[in-house]
């Protein structure tokens, strides 16, 4: 797993993927502070706004501003100045429950399964996930199982070629479990370490959608034992609200073990990550800030809010 910590220049570069976030959450609230010398009940308001605005959601807006409302009782809270560490504080401990590197076993195929709504950047992560799992020292690779879009199987292809991994595929039109158990069959002649699945993203209000990734679920489970090892659903930071509907959707149907969020250079709504991780409790893998190879990385809580408030 790639460490946030040493790549010196990742800092910066996150920082820079946030900086539409950095405007909308930390500027607001640091010219909130700015000159106040009393914490009064506008001051919460405003407060209070800036999170909604930067879509951080209602549990945890709500949670964060009766406990300051209770220090402020206790009279341990009497600077408007400590309400941003308090606030950074809060956004920490979140992330932090959530904060869940991939790991990758060794014994055998590690099975991941992607899913995600068209548009969400899915078969792209997939590439950059391959690229840095190759140069973790696995070999990789690709599964084509969404064979409803010729354009689908085509990108896949160019991604493979790209990073240097194989590329498991059917025509257009084919059973898409199919290919996963020709896949899987591969795989453990090849003795490949990780096989990455990319799947239809068809609107996921589809019930057949849904009834096709379960049946392709139960083909590799039965394959390969304990498959699909990882579930990963690829969101898009820009959809906000819609994108936890998709994780809770998604997850009652076929159960989600980690959430990649995609396009957080593209949005002032970074806040999702605290919303997600409060609201839906499901580990974030990665995230990704840019269109570069290396711009889908670890998710680090610590770092996350470091670069947005510092």
């Amino acid at each position: 797993m790639l460490n946030n910590r040493e790549d010196g220049g990742f800092f910066e570069k996150l920082k820079k993927g946030l900086e539409k976030t950095r405007k909308s959450l930390a500027e607001s609230v640091n010219t909130m502070i700015f000159g106040e010398k009393v914490i009064d009940s506008d001051l919460f308001e405003e407060l209070e706004a800036i999170l909604v605005s930067a879509d951080v959601g209602p549990v945890f807006t709500h949670e964060l501003i009766e406990d300051m409302k209770e220090t402020v009782m206790r009279k341990d809270l009497k600077n408007p100045e400590t309400l941003k560490r308090i606030l950074m504080e809060h956004m920490t401990l979140i992330l932090k429950s959530t904060d869940a590197p991939l790991t990758i076993r060794r014994n055998g195929p590690y099975a991941i399964m992607v899913v995600g709504v068209n548009g969400t950047g899915k078969t792209t992560t997939i590439g950059k996930l391959a690229y840095d799992l190759k140069r973790q020292g696995h070999a990789v690779m690709l599964v084509a199982a969404d064979t409803f879009r010729a354009a689908a199987i085509e990108q896949l292809g160019i991604w493979g070629q790209r990073v240097d991994v194989p590329l498991i595929k059917q025509k257009m039109g084919s059973d898409p479990s199919a290919v996963v158990y020709d896949a899987v069959q591969a795989a453990l002649s090849r003795k490949t370490d990780v096989m990455i699945i990319d799947t239809a993203g068809r609107l996921h209000t589809k019930s057949n959608l849904m009834e096709e990734l379960k049946k392709m679920k139960r083909i590799m489970g039965r394959e390969l034992p304990g498959a699909p090892h990882e579930v990963l659903l690829v969101l898009d930071a820009t959809t906000g609200q819609n994108a936890i509907v998709q994780a809770k959707i998604f997850n009652d149907e076929i159960g989600i073990t980690g959430i990649v969020l995609t396009k957080l250079d593209g949005t002032s709504k970074g806040g999702i990550v605290v919303r997600i991780a409060k609201e839906l409790r499901i580990p974030l893998r990665y995230i990704g800030i840019g269109e570069g190879l290396d711009d889908l990385r670890p998710f680090n809580s610590e770092e996350f809010v470091k670069a947005i408030f510092e």
